[in-house]
């Protein structure tokens, strides 16, 4: 299979581009890097279809929002958050089933917390956004596409990274492990939580 895999310079996108090297065709794409595409700017999405031809599928791993202060943030910090993550992943999985082949399918990235979490109201409300598109967009979907949503806690090297306990983080190989069961299996309008 030829995939696409957006964030594959984070250490979840690295993880998720390695472990599917072992048996496809991997794209890398980011902000940065020779093959662009920013879940912020639409026409990014757009060249990079039109560059990208027979794609088989789509793994967004750049999605990440901001833990904001739900009493103190500005509006345009919300509307920031929600249109990264949300929008932009919502710009990428309209984009990516105009262009995938037939049984082709799109991966997107949502998150979770175990428990509330200070600053994380705005997350929570990107994340079951996902979840509500990604369920209803499976039953709108035709030529068996499918689109999923892998929803990881926190990842046990970021929070090594961060100086922080990751006793309950989950192993970025693990989580590298249901993206690529993502992309070969059969599920269809999941959140999946590794």
């Amino acid at each position: 299979m030829k995939v696409l895999v957006i964030g594959a310079t984070g250490t979840v996108g690295t993880a998720v581009a390695s472990a599917l090297e072992a048996s496809h065709h991997v794209v890398k794409a980011s902000r940065r890097g020779p093959v662009k595409a920013d879940l912020e700017d639409p026409s990014s999405l757009d060249a990079l279809f039109d560059e990208l031809p027979d794609l088989d599928a789509v793994v967004c791993c750049a999605a990440s929002g901001p833990l904001v202060d739900l009493v103190s943030a500005a509006d345009d910090e919300i509307a920031a958050g929600v249109r990264g993550k949300l929008l932009g992943q919502v710009a990428l999985a309209r984009r990516a089933v105009r262009h995938l082949r037939d049984g082709g399918s799109v991966t997107l990235t949502g998150g979770t917390f175990s428990a509330p979490l200070t600053g994380g109201s705005l997350g929570a409300l990107i994340n079951t956004g996902l979840e509500g598109f990604v369920r209803n967009a499976a039953g709108e979907l035709s030529r068996n596409l499918r689109i999923n949503l892998i929803s990881p806690g926190w990842i046990k090297e970021t929070l090594e990274n961060m100086g922080m306990d990751s006793a309950d983080g989950t192993p970025v190989s693990e989580v590298a492990r249901v993206y690529v069961e993502a992309v070969e299996g059969t599920a269809q309008g999941q959140t999946i939580r590794p």
